[in-house]
């Protein structure tokens, strides 16, 4: 028999030798003392394990994907860099030029990353083209999220999972043939289907399992509220399950997001409205008489309103707040067809990012009349107003922007919405405004 890979317990101590290791080999560049360099040495050792700890930058598996990969080590960076900016603001007399701290970082990330992706996909191919650090599993009840299990275990060889059997649940003397196969076969980890399973059955897997070193784990397929991404909280002694946790709620993600809004918005204010505007002034002037710029109510954060600027891209009428725009809208001039093209007639909103109404990247406000419409007729619609709304979002980038024409386009709407507040990450903020620019260059069918 192949061997299933226990080696692997090894691969997080040695990951963390070999980190501090680039860390301390890139920090001689600084030249110190010798007393100097102990000091900062441990400084860098100790800094780094804990911040490791607390930011979980250790903590990829076999399953995890690369963009997580990029998201831990851009936070990982992001606090370090804070910390050994700090450690030299303490030893004021041992400073050191901005640049040459940047540099120093900056190799030591780039290289820390590279092998940190580079044992990914070695393992990754590694399961898959010579079958080593693997898992064998089994899974226990005949349900269709077992046999999905069973299918992704077969059909995903990198993931290293070898599913020996699939068992079909008959009486209490099936799950005792079923301990017996564990033991025979060596099986490392125990899926249990919670749908096919009675409490008795439950208990006796994990009784056994425990008392034979073997991983249990759970399918949730007997109630939909366990296929949700929960928050698994203690009140003294006494667990409790809450329904999602928002990762824009830890201060720090707060921080970090608000931080990156300033920061962009600022940039856009300074060195594309400033000149810009005066130009798209001057367009919308000529075609047309009216305000340059166009605010509307919208629905934010907790659901409170506030004003969403854009450049006018209408004749003034009386329905700008009550029907959107649509294919061939007469409404539209011949600038604002050119913008809303482009969506330069979002570039306002920068504004309301500045000003704290709203966030780069969210899910995106609509009119007040509409937004009552669809929180009393789309399920889980009041969901997107936990967070700010953006200038762009998840659901914007996957197809699902501009005109509402069926009840479908919402509710996807909706459920990337959703997605994006449960797994947020400044990574994929990043990615969402990269790809927004992209769209705008290449154009979009509902970009009208």
């Amino acid at each position: 028999m192949a061997r299933t890979g226990r080696y692997s317990t090894y691969i997080r101590p040695a990951s963390y030798l070999i980190d501090l290791a680039v860390l301390i080999f890139f920090a001689s560049q600084f030249k110190f003392g010798l007393e100097m360099n102990i000091i900062f040495f441990s400084y860098v050792t100790v800094s780094w394990i804990l911040l490791s700890l607390y930011s979980n930058f250790y903590e990829v598996y076999r399953y995890t994907k690369f963009v997580k990969i990029a998201s831990l080590t851009f936070f990982q960076g992001v606090l370090f860099t804070l910390l050994v900016f700090g450690f030299f603001g303490y030893f004021y007399q041992f400073g050191r030029d901005p640049n040459r701290i940047f540099l120093y970082l900056g190799k030591s990330f780039a290289v820390i990353f590279l092998i940190k992706v580079s044992l990914h996909v070695f393992l990754k191919k590694y399961r898959e083209g010579l079958g080593g650090n693997f898992r064998t599993t089994i899974i226990i009840g005949d349900s269709p999220k077992s046999q999905q299990l069973k299918s992704f275990f077969d059909d995903n060889p990198e993931y290293g999972y070898q599913c020996q059997k699939l068992f079909k649940i008959r009486s209490n003397s099936n799950i005792e043939s079923i301990h017996k196969f564990v033991l025979e076969n060596e099986v490392d980890e125990i899926y249990c289907s919670m749908a096919k399973l009675t409490n008795e059955q439950i208990n006796s897997i994990i009784k056994f399992a425990d008392n034979n070193l073997k991983v249990l784990k759970f399918l949730p397929d007997n109630k939909d509220v366990y296929s949700r991404k929960l928050n698994y909280e203690y009140y003294g002694y006494l667990p409790i399950l809450s329904l999602r946790k928002i990762p824009i709620d830890i201060p720090v993600n707060r921080f970090l997001k608000r931080f990156f809004d300033i920061l962009l918005s600022l940039g856009v204010i300074v060195f594309i409205l400033s000149w810009l505007t005066p130009l798209i002034a001057i367009c919308i002037k000529i075609e047309s008489k009216g305000a340059v710029f166009f605010k509307q109510k919208r629905n934010g954060l907790d659901y409170e309103e506030f004003y969403c600027y854009k450049f006018r891209s209408m004749k003034p009428n009386p329905e700008a707040d009550l029907h959107q725009a649509n294919k061939n809208d007469k409404r539209i001039t011949k600038i604002g067809k050119f913008m809303r093209k482009t969506s330069i007639d979002e570039l306002p909103q920068f504004f309301n990012v500045f000003k704290g109404d709203m966030s780069v990247v969210g899910p995106r406000p609509h009119m007040v009349s509409h937004t009552h419409n669809f929180a009393e007729n789309v399920d889980k619609f009041m969901v997107r107003h936990f967070i700010k709304p953006g200038i762009t979002g998840l659901a914007q980038v996957s197809g699902y922007r501009g005109e509402v024409e069926t009840d479908q386009d919402i509710i996807n709407r909706v459920k990337y919405d959703i997605f994006y507040l449960e797994n947020w990450s400044l990574l994929l903020d990043i990615k969402i405004i990269f790809q927004t620019v992209m769209n705008a260059v290449k154009g979009e069918k509902k970009a009208y």
